[in-house]
């Protein structure tokens, strides 16, 4: 798609918008349209053109019609933290805000299970159930500032995804506005469903494009009552990554296994406001390990059998966090990894994940990139689950290289990871910035499948254009059947 396949908004259209919304949540003040034209990806700003912001899903609805009707691009935004560009305004047209739709709606404690609207905060949901003795363990490293609904959009993650899952493993329902303005329910309040296609989950990850989303159910876990944590310095980064699976292969499921290369450390510390620890000259790496649980004794046996198998490799001074005033200062630290890149340099974050087992190749590899085209590298994440999150410093590189050899070295990175069983997003996204990697992923009749499931969600293709799909797309072979007419 391109700006000619869509309408600029006119007086008319914000008469309409504001009929339908009140004037005082219809924006298009410079500030508004600025702060709404980027979120927390690389250096990018596109504004949109007006900043809506409904409190109900027949609202939603209105303005979708609307907006369908006379081809005006909407994009949906929940708390502005995506690192794919996935809430960036690229056709400008509509930003769609779901900071009204802030409800928690119900917590049900006998069927373990939370209704909510996408706006409100997750750590703030996090909280509510906690309370009720519950548990939602998504836990993205933006919590305290991210929607709930825009951890559908992505499919969030997380440290605790290793023993926990994502996203999808706790989304039942979901109430969506479609783009010309139906309301639907994806799915059921139960926790088996084989009724007909998976709805649920195909809006769960398909970050904004499909639909809005407008209500949310949620199944919920018992609170694990304790859990123990280690900091563990390497003097090999490798020897890190390899460990991880070791501890997974001994039968133990921690609930984080978190890995920092030095430079990633190195950051987090310098930017941080007291230090946790001191980085030893030799320190190359750091892995957080937690186990939870409710049987104390177990947990203390857990963390005694992870202690012995690490003791085999090449560590420096384990610190076993006893208190949890420790515990939430190294996570605070683990958390700030990616505000401290941000703070150092212009930066791009790729989002590779492989099979836990690959990680110590994928970990070298990213590092001989560096070396040579000349780039240096801060590299976190869930190692628990193969997640490894690749900060790519600008520093002084110039611009030229920036922006027209880095993409090589992109690309041959994901084809690195492709050819180790992975793939080019874990928890972040394809929205804007890897569109056009799709194709190391994908082939044309994949793709083509998926660019026709959005053309019978949006015929239009009004729902946050510019996402996911590359601007050019191979078709498949003449002589193959077409998977959607035959």
């Amino acid at each position: 798609m391109n700006p000619a396949d869509f309408k600029k908004i006119t007086h008319e259209d914000l008469q309409f918008f504001k009929l339908k919304l009140g004037e005082e949540n219809v924006m298009h003040d410079e500030e508004s349209l600025l702060s709404h034209g980027r979120d927390e990806t690389e250096d990018i700003t596109m504004p949109p053109e007006v900043v809506l912001s409904p409190e109900n899903a027949n609202q939603v609805a209105d303005i979708l019609a609307y907006c369908n009707e006379n081809k005006i691009p909407v994009t949906a935004r929940g708390g502005g933290t995506g690192l794919s560009g996935g809430a960036i305004p690229v056709f400008g047209g509509v930003c769609l805000s779901a900071k009204r739709l802030n409800k928690i709606l119900e917590i049900d404690e006998d069927n373990f299970q939370v209704v909510t609207q996408p706006g409100v905060i997750t750590e703030e949901l996090q909280n509510a159930v906690k309370e009720k003795g519950l548990y939602y363990p998504p836990d993205p490293a933006s919590r305290g500032t991210c929607f709930i609904g825009g951890n559908i959009a992505e499919n969030s993650g997380g440290p605790r995804a290793v023993k926990y899952g994502v996203v999808s493993d706790y989304v039942l329902n979901l109430e969506v506005v479609l783009p010309t303005g139906e309301i639907i329910r994806t799915g059921a309040n139960v926790l088996k469903n084989a009724t007909g296609y998976n709805l649920t989950q195909l809006i769960v990850g398909s970050e904004g494009t499909l639909g809005f989303v407008t209500e949310i159910v949620l199944k919920l876990l018992p609170h694990p009552k304790h859990d123990k944590l280690l900091l563990v310095p390497f003097k090999d980064a490798l020897k890190a990554v390899e460990a991880v699976a070791e501890i997974a292969k001994s039968g133990i499921s921690p609930s984080a296994l978190e890995f920092m290369d030095r430079d990633a450390v190195s950051l987090a510390l310098k930017y941080a406001d007291e230090k946790v620890f001191e980085l030893e000259e030799d320190d190359e790496a750091h892995l957080i390990v937690e186990v939870d649980g409710n049987d104390p004794a177990q947990l203390d046996r857990e963390i005694e059998a992870i202690y012995h198998i690490l003791q085999s490799y090449p560590t420096g001074e384990m610190l076993y966090a006893g208190s949890s005033v420790e515990k939430e200062k190294i996570w605070k630290m683990r958390r700030s990894v990616g505000e401290a890149v941000k703070r150092e340099s212009i930066y791009k974050e790729e989002d590779t994940v492989v099979p836990r087992f690959q990680l110590p190749t994928l970990l070298a590899f990213v590092k001989k990139l560096g070396r040579e085209y000349g780039f240096r590298s801060a590299c976190y994440g869930h190692a628990g689950d193969g997640n490894l999150h690749v900060n790519i410093l600008k520093g002084d590189m110039s611009d030229e290289k920036w922006r027209h050899e880095l993409p090589l070295a992109i690309r041959e990175l994901f084809k690195e990871v492709k050819s180790l069983g992975g793939t080019i997003s874990g928890e972040h996204g394809i929205g804007m910035v890897q569109k056009d990697y799709m194709d190391i992923v994908f082939s044309p009749i994949e793709m083509e499948l998926m660019q026709s499931i959005k053309r019978v969600f949006d015929p239009n293709g009004i729902m946050n254009p510019g996402k996911i799909f590359p601007d050019k797309i191979s078709k498949p072979d003449a002589d193959r059947p077409d998977p959607v007419r035959m």
